[in-house]
């Protein structure tokens, strides 16, 4: 669960922050590097841009606010939005309530999105070309 695979995209393959289970955060938290979360957070999680990173929510994680990550795998709740600038995994419990912005996307039989699903062409690589009119 801490590794990823590799799906095109240098994630952070190591935790180096864990918020534990019974742990409640009221308040923003900004990191980088990986970040497991067991436990509650009230408020947005964001990743430093430009660095990678990693966010893992357990099934027993919440967040209430917005997320914004390179790589998210997620088995928990998320109740706002989220944005992933490289890969996203929904595991069979994960629920995110919110609209879900992201390059590429693994999703397993269970987990649940009340939202829009957008894909980033931008972060994908998937960019339309312009073209010049003469």
């Amino acid at each position: 669960m801490f590794a990823r695979k590799s799906n095109g995209g240098a994630a952070a393959s190591q935790i180096d922050s864990l918020i534990g289970r019974g742990t409640r955060i009221e308040g923003n938290v900004v990191f980088t590097g990986g970040l497991r979360v067991d436990g509650e957070i009230v408020g947005r999680v964001v990743a430093e841009p430009g660095a990678p990173s990693t966010l893992v929510l357990s099934e027993h994680a919440r967040i209430d606010g917005e997320v914004a990550v390179s790589h998210l795998i997620v088995n928990g709740a998320i109740n706002g939005p989220v944005q992933v600038s490289e890969f996203l995994e929904m595991q069979p419990k994960a629920r995110i309530s919110g609209d879900v912005s992201y390059a590429m996307i693994e999703i397993q039989q269970g987990a649940v999105v009340e939202g829009r699903l957008l894909l980033n062409p931008k972060a994908a690589g998937k960019e339309p070309s312009q073209e010049k009119s003469d």
